[in-house]
C-alpha cells in the first residue's frame, strides 16, 4: 500500500487566543478591485470578501468591485477612491494584470495621494519584481487578511509601515521587504463578507446563482511546475468538517445558491474529513451541486460508497491534474505520488458516483519526448473508451513566477519575464519555450487537434441515434488510425470540427466548464 505523505497542518490557535483583529477606533473607507480574469463567471471573489472581513470588523467601510460585472468600470473606480485610505487590488499571473495596472493608472492621475496595493499570488511569488512598477506602492504577500488591516491602520494614521510582517513597500528609491507574516489558521480569521457581494449580478452574468468557497488551502505535495508549493509551502490549513458543513448550508440557504465551487488546492488531502464534509451535506437536506479539484491518490483511497456519497451529497465535477502517464516524465515533475492504476481508478469511482471528471495534461515538459507524449495519449484514450464520464483538458508547459524548476529552465534558454508588464502577456498555455518550436511545436497541436476531436466524437456516440453512431463511427476509424500511424497531411476532420464548433480543447479544472482557447497560444 502507498505510504500517505507528510501532511503539515496548520493548527487553529486556542480559543482564548483567538480574533487576531482586535476592534480598534478606525474609520475611512477601503476600495478592493479584482480585474476580469478570462474565463467563465464563477461568483464573486472569495479573495476580496476574505480580505473586506477583517476590515469591517476593525470599523472601516469597505468597496468590493468586481470589473467582471461592472459596468462603467472608470466612473465607478474613480467614484468609490474619492477620499479612500487606498485601493487594493488582486492579482493572478497572466492578462489579468493589464486590468490591474489600467486601474491603477487611472487611480494615480485622478488621486495620486491614494496608495495603490497589489496582492494575490503573483505579487507574492515576484514582489520585488512587482514593486518596481510605477504604479504599485506597496505589495501584501501571501495570506492577506490580517496583514492588510494593519497596513490600513498604519496608513489612516500617518505611521510608516516598519515591522509590519508580510509587507514589501517604497521608501524613496528603496525597495523595502518586511519578513513573512505567520500563517494563521482559516478558523481563526472572520468569516468573509458574502453579504458584500450582489449575488444577483453574478446570476445575470453566469445565468446561475454560483458560490465560491474554500475549505481548506495548501497541498503537500511538491511538484516542480506548481506555484501552490511556494504560495503555502506544503502546508494543509483546512476548516474541520463541521465547520464547512455548517457555513455552507446557511451560505446556500441563505443567497440561494444552485452551485459551490470550491477553491481548495486539492480538497480531499485529509480524506476523512472529505467523506464527513460530503455525509453532511447530503444529511443536512440542502440540495446544490459542488465541484473541486484533486489529485487521484486521495480519490483512490475513498471506497466505492464515499465516492457516491460525494455524488448523492451534489458533487458532479472533479478536476485531476494528471499531467502524464510517462513515469520519467511524473519523475521530472517530482510527482512520484501519481500512479496509473490510481488514473483507471479514479474515472471508475467516479461514474460509479455520477460524477464528471477532467484530467489536466501537461506537454512540453523539459525532459519529454514524443515517445512520452504518445503513452500519455494513447493511456488517455484507453480510459475515455472504458469510463464516458472522463474528458481532457490539454495545455502547454507554462512556467510562472517562483517555481522551483526555474533555474533549470534558464539553464534551457527560458527567458523569464523582467517586468509586470511582460507577465501580462503569459495566459495559461503560452508556448514560451525554445525546444518547443516550428515543425515539433506543429507536430505537438495536430496529435492534441487529432486527439480531442476523437475524444469529443466518442462523447457525441454516447447520445446519438443509430444513424448519428454510424456516422460518428465513420469520422473515429481515420482519426484513430492517424494517432496510431502519427500521418497528419490534410487534417479535414480537424476542420469539419472546427467549423461544425465540436473543438473543446481546453476545461476548467474547478468546474469543467469549456475554457477560451487561443489557437496561437493554446493547445
Amino acid at each position: 500500500m502507498q505510504a500517505l505523505p507528510l501532511i503539515t497542518q496548520i493548527a487553529p490557535a486556542p480559543a482564548a487566543a483567538r480574533n487576531p483583529v482586535a476592534p480598534a477606533a478606525a474609520g475611512g473607507k477601503v476600495v478592493l478591485f479584482y480585474p476580469a480574469y478570462d474565463g467563465p463567471v464563477l461568483g464573486p471573489p472569495l479573495c476580496l470578501l476574505s480580505l473586506a472581513a477583517p476590515l469591517l470588523h476593525d470599523g472601516y467601510e469597505v468597496v468590493v468591485i468586481d470589473e467582471v460585472i461592472t459596468h462603467n468600470l472608470q466612473e465607478r473606480v474613480l467614484a468609490a477612491c474619492a477620499g479612500a485610505i487606498c485601493i487594493g487590488i488582486s492579482v493572478l499571473t497572466g492578462p489579468m494584470i493589464n486590468s490591474a495596472l489600467r486601474v491603477a493608472a487611472m487611480v494615480k492621475l485622478e488621486y495620486p495621494q491614494v496608495p495603490v496595493i497589489f496582492g494575490g499570488w503573483h505579487p507574492t511569488l515576484a514582489a520585488d519584481q512587482t514593486l518596481q512598477n510605477e504604479l504599485v506602492d506597496l505589495v501584501v504577500r501571501g495570506q492577506g487578511e490580517n496583514t492588510l488591516v494593519e497596513v490600513v491602520r498604519r496608513l489612516s494614521t500617518g505611521q510608516d509601515l516598519n515591522g509590519v510582517a508580510g509587507v514589501s513597500f517604497k521608501r524613496g528609491n528603496e525597495r523595502i521587504h518586511n519578513p513573512d507574516r505567520a500563517v494563521t489558521h482559516l478558523a481563526d480569521l472572520p468569516e468573509p463578507a458574502y453579504h458584500l457581494a450582489d449575488f444577483d449580478a453574478y446570476e445575470r452574468a453566469s445565468g446561475i446563482r454560483k458560490l465560491t468557497y474554500a475549505t481548506s488551502v495548501g497541498c503537500p505535495y511538491a511538484c516542480n511546475y506548481c506555484t501552490d508549493t511556494v504560495f503555502y509551502h506544503r502546508r494543509f490549513n483546512a476548516y474541520s468538517a463541521d465547520h464547512v458543513v455548517k457555513e455552507l448550508v446557511a451560505l446556500v440557504t441563505r443567497y440561494r445558491i444552485e452551485e459551490v465551487a470550491l477553491f481548495d488546492s486539492n480538497f480531499p488531502v485529509d480524506v476523512h474529513r472529505a467523506v464527513a464534509i460530503a455525509r453532511g451535506i447530503y444529511e443536512s437536506g440542502v440540495h446544490f451541486s459542488w465541484t473541486f479539484q484533486a489529485s487521484t491518490d486521495f480519490l483512490s483511497r475513498m471506497s466505492d460508497d464515499e465516492v457516491r456519497l460525494l455524488g448523492a451529497s451534489g458533487v458532479r465535477f472533479m478536476g485531476f491534474g494528471t499531467e502524464s502517464t510517462s513515469e520519467e516524465v511524473l519523475r521530472l515533475m517530482n510527482k512520484r505520488h501519481q500512479r496509473l492504476g490510481e488514473m483507471y481508478e479514479t474515472a471508475r469511482k467516479a461514474q460509479l458516483g455520477g460524477i464528471r471528471v477532467s484530467f489536466n495534461l501537461i506537454f512540453g515538459y523539459p525532459g519529454e519526448t514524443e515517445k512520452d507524449r504518445v503513452e500519455t495519449l494513447e493511456t488517455m484514450n484507453r480510459i475515455a473508451q472504458v469510463y464516458r464520464n472522463v474528458s481532457f483538458s490539454p495545455n502547454i508547459f507554462t512556467p510562472y513566477p517562483g517555481i522551483p524548476i526555474w533555474p533549470q529552465l534558464k539553464e534551457l534558454g527560458v527567458r523569464e519575464p523582467s517586468t509586470l508588464e511582460e507577465w501580462a502577456s503569459l495566459p495559461l498555455g503560452k508556448n514560451v519555450l525554445p525546444w518547443l518550436q516550428g515543425a515539433q511545436l506543429s507536430r505537438l497541436q495536430r496529435m492534441l487537434d487529432y486527439f480531442m476531436v476523437n475524444n469529443n466524437i466518442r462523447k457525441t456516440m454516447q447520445h446519438a441515434r443509430f444513424t448519428g453512431r454510424l456516422l460518428n463511427a465513420f469520422l473515429s476509424a481515420p482519426i484513430r488510425w492517424r494517432l496510431r500511424s502519427r500521418f497528419f497531411f490534410m487534417p479535414w476532420e480537424i476542420w469539419l470540427a472546427r467549423v461544425t464548433d465540436r473543438m473543446v480543447s481546453r476545461r476548467s479544472l474547478i468546474t469543467g466548464v469549456p475554457l477560451p482557447t487561443k489557437s496561437a497560444e493554446a493547445c
